[in-house]
This record gives structure tokens, C-alpha cells and sequence, in this order.
């Protein structure tokens, strides 16, 4: 069995002992919560950084903070886990369904600007699978009908774009996710980056419980004695969730990304070997990247290519795992194929691409700890093809 402490041999158990040592520290002074923000805001050269408990309420928090509201429509790529669905459902507003790039597997440009509507009220860019969408095309379709981006990069740490600016500061704000899949994780946990102080402002609150003193660099809750104890001391002015990312998981998301380069580093490392690994492959498709971008490998996808029927996605995923490889992931079903948003009719827009290649794609892992264990996977790789003669 793979040991995964590995990850965690940073400063992550020295900065939980002095979570504990110190009683949960809380508020501006020497949180860890405010350390993790500091710390991402000037790696990512945004002016703000809010943590939060998932990358789901993350997502929440910025379709709420631009205005999202029943009515109205957040234009969404199908492909993509349910949680991005459900960020703008949770709004009131309804989910419609972009369909994919066949060799990107990433949002198709002209499909997306052929579903905006007088509704629109966003464009949710998501850069599945550690690839960067084209940020460039998805700009000027924004500029174009001045239709906000948001940009959710949970599975694309440290990802660059067209012009050498990393995914997540294109939008209006970013989303990221800590959770334990992920190139960094605390086990749970998210953050958003943006450049505006009124958006910020709006996004802390809300995740914040609508707690008056919060700013958008952070705000204490606790605030003077005098004032928290008086009878007369207003404490919220708007709606929030309860969305605050605790100290416990910012000190281990702090820890971690203070090695945020090494762990990606080592994912596309692993992407590399597995591109090497399907050279002159008839039956695999690896990812394809857009332009300058670059791709922080989540996972290493591919499309799979059946050869006429003569090999199954099913067969190749079995023999990889008989020849000791780790399992083979799917894709999520889309969005509207979940049984939930069946049941629901929630959103709206079919997407054909996509439904082909949910069903093709192969997701290999890419969360070994070392170039060793990278190339024991490839070296399988290569074993199953050989097995299904899988060369041109």
C-alpha cells in the first residue's frame, strides 16, 4: 500500500501544534487562515485571497457576490463534476450546458458564445483536469457582450495561460480547491483570488456569516471588548453562510502551499512520462494543450479510441490493473446526466461532444511521490499496450 504522508513533511504538523499551542487563534492577528492568504495572493499577483472550507462554497460565494439570482443564467461546460452545477443552482440561477473542444475536452468556444442570451449573468471557466482553457477566446467573447468570467481552477494549481498569467486571474475572480485529490491539499478546504476590493468585500461576507467588520483584506469579527460586549453592538449587515475556512486546515493548506511548486512539479513530471509512455499509440489520445499553456495534471487524461471496436475501454482498463497499474478513473457523468439534475430538470442546453468523450476518457493518476513510482506506472502503460499490440 502507497504511504501518503509524503505529502505532508513541509511545516504542516509544526504549524498544527501551533494552532493547538495557541487556543485557535482567530482574527487578523497571526491567523493562519490570513498567513494562507498572504502567502497565495502574492503568489498568484492578486490583491486579494479569501479561504473558505471547499471549493464548492468557494464557486457559491462569487456567483452570489456578481449577483447571480433566479432568473438568471451562468453558461457552464457539461463536462465537469457536479459541484460546479450545483454552485450556480445553489443561487437560484440556472445551469446552461456548453459543450466541449473533442481534443482539449475543455469548454468550445463556439458553442459558448452561441448560448448566450439576454439572461447571461456569467461564464464559468473550468480548467478541468490541470489544462487551461483558452483563455484568450473565452476574454474577448467576455469583453464582447461585458459578461463577467469566473474561473474555477480546483484541479489546476499553478496552471498558465496564453500569456504566461496563471489560470485563475483572468476572470473576475478565481476558485480553487484544497481537497485531497488535489496538487495541494488539507483535506478539505478552498480559496478565491480577485483584484477588486468591493468584490472581495462581498465575497468574505458572504462566506463570513454577513459579519459587519469584515473587510476585503479579512476584518476582526471579534472586535473591541467595549464594543462586543455591549447590548447595543450591530454585528451583521448581510446574508452570509458560514463558509470560513478553519485554522487547523489553513495551517496544512499554508504548509502546503509554501511547497506548491515541488508538487506540481512532480505532477507534470508524471505527465510528461505518461505522453512519452503513449508515443504512436492507435488506441489512447493524451489531452491536448492550447497553444503556450500548460497543463498541471490532475490527472493525465486521454482519450480512449476503441480500433473499430476490436479493443474496449473496459478491457484496457482491466489488463492495466492485472499488470499492476493504479486504477483508471472516468470521467464524471455531465452535469445533466446526474440522476439529481435528471430528477430536477435542472439547467438547460445539450452538449453532443461531450456525451461522446464522458464516455471515452481515461484519467490516470498522477499523485506518485517520486520519478520512480512515476515510471513503474508509464513502464505498465507500455506493458498494456504491447499486450494489445497498441502500435502504430
Amino acid at each position: 500500500m502507497r504511504i501518503k504522508s509524503w505529502r505532508f513533511q513541509g511545516n504542516e504538523l509544526s504549524y498544527l501544534k501551533d494552532v493547538l499551542n495557541t487556543g485557535f487563534k482567530a482574527g487578523a492577528d497571526g491567523a493562519f487562515t490570513t498567513k494562507l492568504e498572504g502567502l497565495f495572493s502574492k503568489k498568484y499577483h492578486q490583491d486579494y485571497a479569501i479561504a473558505f472550507n471547499s471549493g464548492t462554497t468557494t464557486l457559491h460565494a462569487i456567483l452570489l457576490a456578481i449577483g447571480c439570482k433566479l432568473n438568471d443564467e451562468v453558461l457552464v461546460p457539461s463536462l465537469t463534476p457536479l459541484m460546479c452545477g450545483l454552485a450556480i443552482h445553489y443561487t437560484g440561477a440556472t445551469p446552461v450546458y456548453v459543450d466541449v473542444d473533442e481534443d482539449t475536452f475543455l469548454m468550445d468556444q463556439s458553442d459558448l458564445e452561441s448560448k448566450i442570451t439576454k439572461k447571461t449573468k456569467a461564464i464559468m471557466a473550468v480548467h478541468m483536469y490541470g489544462a487551461v482553457c483558452d483563455m484568450k477566446e473565452i476574454m474577448r467573447i467576455s469583453k464582447k457582450y461585458k459578461i463577467p468570467v469566473v474561473e474555477d481552477c480546483a484541479q489546476c494549481h499553478l496552471g498558465k495561460g496564453f500569456d504566461g498569467r496563471y489560470a485563475g486571474t483572468y476572470g473576475v475572480a478565481g476558485s480553487w480547491s484544497f481537497e485531497n485529490s488535489k496538487q495541494l491539499t488539507c483535506g478539505d478546504g478552498g480559496i478565491v483570488t480577485t483584484n477588486s476590493a468591493k468584490l472581495a468585500t462581498s465575497i468574505r461576507k458572504i462566506g463570513g456569516l454577513g459579519f459587519k467588520t469584515l473587510t476585503a483584506k479579512a476584518g476582526r469579527v471579534r472586535t473591541d471588548r467595549d464594543k462586543l460586549q455591549n447590548p447595543n453592538w450591530e454585528r451583521f449587515d448581510t446574508i452570509g453562510f458560514n463558509f470560513r475556512m478553519n485554522q487547523m486546515a489553513a495551517a496544512v493548506a499554508l504548509a502546503q502551499v509554501e511547497r506548491q511548486e515541488y508538487f506540481v512539479n512532480l505532477r507534470q513530471l508524471s505527465g510528461k512520462k505518461y505522453t512519452e509512455a503513449l508515443l504512436g499509440s492507435l488506441l489512447l489520445q493524451p489531452q491536448k494543450i492550447i497553444g503556450e499553456n500548460s497543463n498541471t495534471f490532475y490527472t493525465f487524461s486521454a482519450k480512449f479510441l476503441s480500433r473499430n471496436g476490436k479493443v474496449s475501454w473496459y478491457e484496457f482498463r482491466k489488463k492495466y490493473i492485472e499488470l499492476g497499474g493504479d486504477g483508471i478513473y472516468a470521467a464524471s457523468k455531465l452535469l445533466y446526466q446526474e440522476p439529481i439534475f435528471k430528477k430536477l430538470n435542472i439547467g438547460k442546453g445539450k452538449t453532443p461532444k461531450a456525451e461522446k468523450i464522458q464516455k471515452q476518457l481515461m484519467n490516470f493518476t498522477t499523485n506518485q511521490k517520486s520519478i520512480k513510482e512515476i515510471e513503474k506506472q508509464c513502464d505498465i502503460l507500455i506493458a498494456t499496450r504491447k499486450y494489445f499490440n497498441d502500435f502504430s
